[in-house]
């Protein structure tokens, strides 16, 4: 029953009984190994990054000849 829906409840049950919290432990794993930060975390490098890609779109572009 491997890959079906009621084998998936089948095993979230047995999860259950090894462990009533099991899933908050996985939960909680997630959500402490989550780092944000770049932009969100510093709007002025933000702004200088954007700054600079802006630059580079608008330059010219170079003929090989």
């Amino acid at each position: 029953m491997a890959g079906t829906k009621e084998g998936g409840k089948k095993a979230a049950l047995k999860n259950l009984q090894r462990d009533p919290a099991f899933y908050a432990k996985i939960g909680s794993k997630g959500g402490k190994n989550g780092h944000t930060g770049g932009f969100a975390a510093n709007p002025d490098l933000a702004r200088i990054a954007g700054a600079k890609g802006g630059r580079i779109s608008r330059r010219r572009k170079t003929t090989d000849a």
